[in-house]
């Protein structure tokens, strides 16, 4: 055993540790079933570099969806192409209002302790332009992440990556052709500039994008075709909000919704620091999602009250046998 999951079985014993260990253990086991899993990830997981993990996960064949907000999809492959000009302040929680106008007026969009630069969401921008073009004036609607794949694509891009390639999660999920579904897109950087550059008609239309009901009917043929071959799904729910909600509701829509005889999601874990007394869904606690046909009474059912920038990364290396 390697030393990361060795020092996680010897120390962590007990309250969220010994749950992480548990949560961790049954991912294993779902995939040596023959199960597959769905991971989701909210908050900002890539400009905190899960990618540094999460794409070894997606190599081996231990992640078989991704549901993200656009600001994850998007954060990867910023991250990928502008890291070295990525400004840290460690001293961040004594920031003043003048230090941040001062962030402000160098170009810096900061997130807790990172900071992006404006520079490389244009960057972006202006390659993801000719493909929303592309999309809306010739009928040819794509996904969110089609569209960050097409762009993968370019030839031109490799040769300005400012990390090594393994630790991009987005590089990972399109060599594996994983489906990505992205609710919420007009809520990130490059989902305002495609709704401005519509409004503005230098996109022609907004059926360039597809929606978030198109995403969830992929999703339903998407779950059909696992179901049908025999494969039961895990969830793995990194936060909360929208990337884990819209996902996981796919299989009430099934049930109830569509009448389908279909298994429910075979195990549930969930890292938040969310609390269930305020009433929020984030925060609620696996079993509430029994009554919302979600999980069964007996699958595998996880919450680890943590910080996910901790804990993702130690799981992941535990499942992978680091």
């Amino acid at each position: 055993m390697s030393n990361i999951s060795k020092f996680m079985d010897d120390h962590f014993r007990h309250f969220n540790a010994r749950e992480t260990v548990a949560a961790a253990q049954a991912y294993k086991d779902q995939l040596a079933s023959g199960n597959k899993m769905m991971v989701s990830l909210a908050g900002a997981m890539s400009t905190g570099e899960i990618g540094r993990s999460l794409a070894e996960m997606i190599r081996q064949d231990k992640v078989h969806a991704i549901s993200c907000t656009a600001a994850n999809l998007e954060e990867d492959i910023f991250n990928l192409m502008a890291h070295d000009e990525y400004k840290i302040v460690p001293n961040w929680r004594a920031l003043s209002t003048e230090d941040e106008v001062e962030l402000l007026n160098q170009g810096f969009n900061r997130v807790t302790d990172t900071c992006i630069p404006e520079t490389v969401m244009r960057n972006i921008e202006g390659r993801l332009l000719t493909l929303w073009q592309d999309a809306a004036d010739n009928d040819r609607p794509r996904f969110p992440y089609e569209f960050m794949y097409e762009l993968l694509d370019d030839p031109t891009l490799e040769p300005l990556f400012q990390i090594p390639k393994e630790n991009s999660w987005m590089l990972a999920a399109k060599e594996k052709g994983l489906p990505i579904f992205v609710p919420g897109i007009e809520d990130s950087t490059l989902g305002n500039i495609f709704a401005a550059r519509v409004t503005q008609g230098v996109v022609s239309s907004h059926r360039a994008m597809r929606s978030g009901t198109e995403q969830m009917s992929k999703l339903i043929g998407w779950y059909q075709e696992q179901t049908n071959s025999g494969a039961e799904i895990g969830f793995f729910q990194v936060g909360g909000g929208i990337a884990g909600d819209f996902a996981i509701c796919v299989v009430p829509t099934m049930i109830q919704d569509l009448k389908l005889d279909i298994p429910l999601w075979s195990y549930f874990c969930q890292i938040s620091d969310a609390v269930t007394s305020y009433g929020g869904y984030s925060g609620a606690v696996p079993n509430e999602k029994i009554t919302w046909c979600k999980l069964s009474g007996e699958a595998p059912k996880f919450m680890i009250q943590s910080d996910a920038s901790i804990v993702a990364p130690l799981m992941f290396a535990y499942i992978l046998g680091w």
